[in-house]
């Protein structure tokens, strides 16, 4: 039954959450995964200077944490060579991209996004009443120039691009992203989600002015600096811009453990380092087990790998199920044809080791079905 105080808006969507968490699935199962290798977080764990300053700064957890996350938002500044008036800190990607969709999208508005790519940016679009128009995928790959086509005929506000890709593992290169700006219609914005850019090839990321008033950046935290469960993120880009959140964001949004843990990890570039080391010898390991299944791993420039599975979503998710009951939580793309994979996340030994017993045993349950 639906409150009658909702507003026709909040009526009218669907009572759903983009993503069950892997702690609903225990809950359900009444037991904890063995391997928990499905969200795209870093099982490597935060630096430990970053664990050290979040301990510390818990002692003063009786204070609010700095509203405008001053020495967050300069060392972030600092560590990309701009002001500080390009950057703006918030509770994730996540709250950052609401704020953004707040801020620019109204009833009526078009969006253009990818079939099939992030969904809580389509959520945040949807709850603030914008319309979506969604582009397919063409060979696994976001279709930049079926965007870039959408966007002009559609009169789009807001052009997302998450890049690194999430769920497939694809990303373009910097010549691309350029010619998506170039060719971006008057007055649109290209939303840049580089949550994954950190495991990228240096050499294939845009150099983008942060005073360009076509493109916002976002990046976080969460992946290479572990630190998902604090939720920290910022966004560069021109400066009406980033300061026009200030009219809407939670000015308190960010505890003080947040702030000093991210504060660390952002000055720990040897853990960085290692983390993103690791996680190239997790895909590698990935890709083998994949191959050793008869299976396609596909090329992965983020924490993750997505397997092609052989067959159609309903198979894939049948091997999802399967390795849960086994104990391994992964995860899978919800659109055709996308939904044929199983998005793999990089893990330890120890986590790919029950993934490599695991899956040859899901993968025949899942093919014994009728």
């Amino acid at each position: 039954m639906t409150d009658p105080r909702l507003t026709p808006l909040a009526a009218s969507l669907p009572d759903l959450v983009p993503f069950v968490g892997p702690e609903t699935l225990e809950r359900r199962m009444d037991r904890a995964f063995t391997a928990r290798i499905g969200a795209n977080e870093s099982v490597f764990g935060p630096a430990p200077g970053a664990i050290a300053a979040m301990q510390e700064a818990a002692r003063d957890a009786w204070m609010y944490g700095d509203p405008e996350a001053h020495e967050l938002r300069h060392a972030i500044a600092a560590h990309h060579g701009v002001d500080p008036g390009h950057v703006r800190v918030g509770e994730g990607i996540d709250g950052l991209l609401g704020l953004l969709v707040r801020l620019t999208i109204g009833p009526g508005d078009w969006v253009v996004t990818s079939k099939g790519g992030y969904p809580t940016f389509d959520f945040h679009v949807t709850g603030f009443g914008g319309r979506i128009e969604q582009v397919p995928y063409e060979a696994d790959r976001v279709d930049a120039k079926g965007l870039m086509e959408r966007a002009a005929w559609s009169g789009a506000k807001l052009v997302y691009l998450a890049n690194p890709d999430n769920p497939m593992g694809g990303m373009h290169d910097a010549t691309t992203i350029q010619e998506m700006i170039e060719t971006l219609p008057d007055g649109a914005l290209l939303v840049l989600d580089e949550a994954y850019v950190e495991f990228a090839p240096e050499a294939e990321l845009p150099r983008i002015d942060p005073a360009d008033d076509r493109v916002i950046r976002f990046r976080t935290f969460s992946k290479a600096h572990g630190l998902a469960g604090a939720r920290v993120g910022y966004a560069i880009g021109p400066k009406p811009l980033i300061a026009a959140f200030d009219r809407v964001r939670n000015h308190f949004g960010l505890t003080r453990m947040a702030q000093a843990g991210a504060l660390a990890a952002l000055a720990d570039r040897a853990h960085l380092s290692h983390v993103v080391t690791e996680v190239a010898r997790a895909r590698a390991r990935i890709a083998a087990i994949a191959h050793d299944n008869g299976l396609a791993p596909l090329p992965s420039a983020t924490n993750f790998v997505a397997i092609d599975c052989g067959a159609d979503g309903a198979f894939a998710k049948r091997v999802v199920a399967a390795l849960g009951d086994l104990g391994v939580f992964v995860r899978m793309p919800g659109v055709a044809p996308l939904n044929r994979c199983i998005r793999v996340t990089a893990g330890r030994e120890a986590d790919l080791d029950v993934f490599a017993q695991a899956l040859p045993r899901a993968l025949e349950t899942a093919r014994a079905a009728p």
